[in-house]
């Protein structure tokens, strides 16, 4: 049975939307954040509107109720994502604040002289809190290169590596290019060498069920509004032995096992990392995100992508002027460009006049675009409740950018 993406597009309210300039909108931003199906609003709605109470501690029903449905959020998330016996799920803001914990962690067990590789194409979310952990600790960081084509430099990723390399950080699927990267053969590489692996999984999980077992990394980080879900709320799946070593992140409520004058000692993982209250009702959104996510066709959302990349890459090509930046034999379906006659910020307000939603600029990724030599992209990203009527939406607005500044 084909892949039915109308049928899919009916349980996105928003993908119906007609904008005040009576367009149709075409969501090509999903790389910055995805839309939400019926199933995660209803859910929030359903939450607020019968369920609202604090979690933890509580007697009463509500208190109960919004307590079970919080953790069991946490269980079937970890179900989801096939999470290790040994790994701890932790509920945070997203992955920034995933990978600042991590950070945060490893300072106390870094030393002047140890090394971090990471690799040129990452979201500063995973570039920035490695070179503020080497100011503090004596540290220091190595990039590894990107080929002119996108991909990453897999053999300079591996000469980065010495005696002295503690934690390679790197992303699994790239924000700024698709570039999808060989995460399970990299995290094999790093545990032959007992260096801690960190996978960012913000745009991986977006695109098709993650493994981790199968992955074996060490620490994997997503936020939730990049995979359908709520804003506010992300995943940081942790080695438990690991995770147990580091200090508290934040201290508060929750996360105390006793509170004494004489001092306090704290609770072991996922507890230890969940100080306050957290976002109760996006996590449990989340929870309904993938419950729909789990019964979606995988397979045939991935050919549906596939297919929109390729003919929306095709079509962009086509209309002449357009460099494609990232186009890396293996890609998510993420299109970053550039045209010679038209600024990308001019390219996006002359889309957004047909309808066009896409993002510019850096992508929060500026040594990459540093490293070729550009100030920034054009990028058009696509999730699996995409059509052809979005990429013929695109292509008139380029067409429209093309015959005003050439």
């Amino acid at each position: 049975m084909a892949f039915d993406v109308e049928k899919i597009r009916g349980d996105f309210p928003v993908l119906s939307r007609v904008l005040p300039n009576g367009r149709q909108l075409a969501y090509l931003d999903n790389g910055a954040t995805s839309q939400k199906p019926a199933a995660v609003i209803n859910r929030l709605t359903k939450f607020y509107s019968e369920e609202n109470a604090n979690i933890h501690r509580g007697l009463h029903h509500l208190s109960a109720e919004a307590t079970f449905n919080f953790e069991n959020a946490r269980t079937a998330i970890a179900t989801y994502l096939k999470t290790p016996k040994d790994c701890d799920l932790i509920f945070t803001r997203g992955t920034t604040e995933a990978i600042n914990l991590i950070a945060h962690g490893l300072a106390s067990e870094l030393n002047e002289g140890d090394e971090i590789v990471i690799t040129l194409m990452e979201h500063h979310a995973n570039f920035v809190p490695w070179q503020l952990l080497a100011l503090k600790t004596g540290a220091k960081v190595r990039y590894a290169n990107v080929k002119d084509n996108g991909e990453l430099d897999l053999d300079d990723w591996k000469a980065s590596f010495n005696s002295r390399t503690k934690v390679a950080s790197f992303t699994q699927v790239s924000n700024a290019l698709g570039t999808v990267n060989p995460a399970k053969e990299m995290a094999a590489f790093c545990r032959e060498r007992n260096v801690i692996s960190v996978v960012d999984g913000a745009q991986a999980v977006p695109h098709g069920p993650v493994d981790l077992g199968d992955l074996d990394c060490d620490f994997y980080a997503f936020s939730g509004h990049k995979v359908f879900g709520p804003d506010g709320v992300g995943v940081l799946v942790g080695n438990s032995e690991i995770l147990n070593r580091f200090p508290p992140y934040q201290s508060g409520g929750d996360m105390i096992d006793r509170v004494a004058i004489e001092g306090t000692t704290f609770q072991k993982a996922p507890e230890r990392f969940e100080a306050g209250t957290p976002n109760i009702s996006a996590t449990i959104g989340l929870a309904a995100a993938f419950q729909y996510l789990s019964e979606l066709d995988w397979i045939g959302a991935h050919e549906h992508e596939t297919a929109l990349l390729t003919e929306a890459t095709e079509r962009l090509k086509a209309v002449g002027g357009i460099k494609i930046w990232g186009e890396a034999p293996v890609k998510a379906s993420v299109i970053s460009f550039t045209m010679d006659e038209a600024h990308p910020q001019d390219i996006a307000t002359i889309l957004d006049n047909v309808g066009v939603a896409i993002r510019t600029g850096h992508h929060c990724a500026m040594p990459l675009m540093t490293h070729f030599g550009i100030k920034g992209t054009a990028r058009a990203s696509f999730a699996f409740y995409n059509n052809r009527d979005d990429i013929d939406a695109l292509i008139e607005g380029m067409g429209k950018v093309k015959r005003l500044f050439a």
